[in-house]
C-alpha cells in the first residue's frame, strides 16, 4: 500500500508539531508504524491523501455513529452555518439539547454544556469537591477521563493507594488527593474508603471501560460501588463520554441500573463536532456559578454548530432506535472473527457490547486491568499492520475500543471477517 504523501506530511509535521501529531495515539508509535493522513470520510470508510481506502473502526474514537459525512447531518450543518459559527451568547438550541439530555437520562435533572469530554470530567470533579467540601477522589486503573491534572494519575505502589503523577507538570501535592483502585475489584475501593473515610468527595468511573479496551462491569461490583457511595455520602460520577447514546439511548447507566449523582457526556452528542456536557442532581448542579460558588465557564460552550449537529444525531437515534441492529451486527462480527482466530489457533478473545468491541490476543477472559495488560501487544502490532494493508483501520493501540456505525453493513462486516481470516493465518505466535 502506497503511503508516500502521508509519509511526506508526517515528516513535515514532525518539525512543526510535537511528535508530528495533535493527540499522542495518532502517532502510531505503540504499533511501530507511522500515520496515514485522511483526506475525507464517507459512510464506514476513510480515504487518505494517497488514494487508499480504509474501512474505519476508529470512528473518530466513538464520536461517529451514523457514519462519516452523513447526508442529512451535512445538510443540517450547512443550514446552521448560514446563521453563524459562534455567538458567545444564549441561543434556543442549547435549551433543546438540555431537554433531550435530561429526557434521556433519569439521573440528570440539570445539565451544562462544555467543549470537550476532558472539560466535562474536570468540571464534574471540581463540582463534587465544592459540593461535598472534601478533597479526595477515587478513579480506576485503566480508565481514562481526559488529561485534567487530577485525573492523569497512575496507581502507586500498592493495590489501592493514592496516585502518583502520570505526566510531568502535575503537582505531587495535587496527585496525592487521587486514589487509584482496580475496576471490578470492590475490595480495592473498600480499603481506600476505610483509610480515607472523611476525605473522599467522589468516585469517577467509566461504567463500561473503553480506554483499556472494552471491559464490562460485574453486577456485584456496580451494585457495591453504589452502596458504598450512598453509605459514605460520596458522589458517584459516571463518565459516559464514550458510552452515552452509543450503547443505548439512556447510556450504560440505563443498562446497569445505575443512578449516579453526576454524569459526563461527549462524543456522539456533538455529531462529530467538539462538545461535552456534565449534569446531575438539581441540588448539586445549582452549586455552579452563577447560582453557586463553583466556577465554570467557556466561550464556546454550547457552540451552535456542534449543538445543532448533535441534535440531529440524537433525534435520529431516538426515532430510529437502531440499538438492536447495532447489537446484532457486533455479535455477527464477533462470532466471525472468533471463528477465524480459532481456525488459525490464535489465542484471541473479544469483549463487546452495542456498537463497540475490543479483541485481545489472550487465551484467557479479560475482565480487569491486569488481564488486559497481559494480553499480547506484539501480536496486536502484527495484526494492526496486516489489517491496515488489507484496508481495515483499527485503533493504533491494543487498549482501545473499536466502534461500528450504522454505515457498517453486511458487506463491511463480511469484508472484515474475510480480512481477519487472512491475517490470522499470517500472524506468528
Amino acid at each position: 500500500m502506497n503511503r508516500k504523501e502521508s509519509e511526506r506530511l508526517y515528516e513535515k509535521a514532525w518539525d512543526l508539531i510535537p511528535g508530528g501529531v495533535n493527540s499522542p495515539v495518532r502517532a502510531f508509535m505503540s504499533v511501530g508504524d507511522t500515520p496515514f493522513y485522511v483526506k475525507r470520510g464517507k459512510g464506514a470508510y476513510l480515504y487518505d491523501v494517497d488514494g487508499n481506502e480504509y474501512l474505519d473502526y476508529v470512528a473518530s474514537w466513538g464520536a461517529i455513529i451514523l457514519g462519516h459525512a452523513d447526508d442529512g447531518l451535512n445538510q443540517e450543518v450547512a443550514a446552521a452555518l448560514e446563521d453563524g459559527t459562534s455567538f458567545g451568547a444564549c441561543h434556543p438550541l442549547e435549551v433543546e439539547m438540555a431537554e433531550i439530555i435530561t429526557g434521556a437520562f433519569s439521573s440528570i435533572e440539570k445539565v451544562r454544556l462544555v467543549s470537550s469530554g476532558t472539560e466535562a470530567t474536570m468540571s464534574a470533579i471540581r463540582l463534587a469537591r465544592g459540593f461535598t467540601g472534601k478533597s479526595g477522589i477515587i478513579k480506576f486503573r485503566g480508565c481514562y477521563h481526559g488529561h485534567a491534572d487530577s485525573l492523569l494519575v497512575k496507581a502507586g505502589s500498592g493495590l489501592a493507594t493514592f496516585g502518583t503523577p502520570d505526566s510531568a507538570g502535575i503537582l505531587i501535592d495535587l496527585a496525592r488527593h487521587t486514589y487509584v483502585a482496580d475496576f471490578n475489584h470492590l475490595d480495592s475501593v473498600r480499603s481506600i474508603i476505610r483509610d480515607h473515610n472523611n476525605d473522599i468527595a467522589c468516585i469517577i468511573i467509566e461504567p463500561i471501560m473503553g480506554n483499556m479496551g472494552v471491559i464490562l462491569p460485574e453486577k456485584a461490583f456496580i451494585e457495591g460501588i453504589q452502596e458504598m457511595c450512598r453509605d459514605r455520602e460520596i458522589l458517584l460520577i459516571c463518565d459516559e463520554v464514550i458510552t452515552g447514546f452509543r450503547v443505548t439511548y439512556g447510556g450504560a447507566q440505563h443498562l446497569y441500573n445505575l443512578n449516579p449523582d453526576l454524569t459526563c457526556l461527549g462524543k456522539i452528542i456533538g455529531g462529530g463536532f467538539p462538545i461535552g456536557a456534565f449534569g446531575g442532581k438539581r441540588e448539586i448542579m445549582e452549586r455552579l456559578a452563577p447560582l453557586g460558588d463553583v466556577y465554570q465557564a467557556g466561550t464556546l460552550s454550547g457552540n451552535p454548530i456542534a449543538v445543532r449537529a448533535g441534535l440531529y444525531v440524537l433525534k435520529y437515534l431516538k426515532e430510529a432506535a437502531p440499538y438492536r441492529l447495532l447489537r446484532e451486527r457486533v455479535e455477527f462480527l464477533r462470532g466471525g472473527i472468533l471463528e477465524a482466530a480459532s481456525r488459525a489457533s490464535i489465542p484471541f478473545v473479544i469483549n463487546s457490547i452495542t456498537a463497540m468491541f475490543t479483541g485481545f490476543f489472550s487465551p484467557d477472559e479479560v475482565n480487569d486491568y491486569e488481564t488486559a495488560a497481559h494480553s499480547n501487544r506484539v501480536l496486536y502490532e502484527q495484526f494492526f499492520k496486516a489489517m491496515l494493508e488489507e484496508g481495515i483501520f483499527f485503533a493504533p493501540s491494543p487498549f482501545e475500543a473499536a466502534f461500528i456505525t450504522l454505515s457498517h453493513g453486511e458487506n463491511e462486516l463480511a469484508k472484515t471477517i474475510e480480512a481477519c481470516e487472512k491475517v490470522f493465518r499470517k500472524i506468528k505466535v
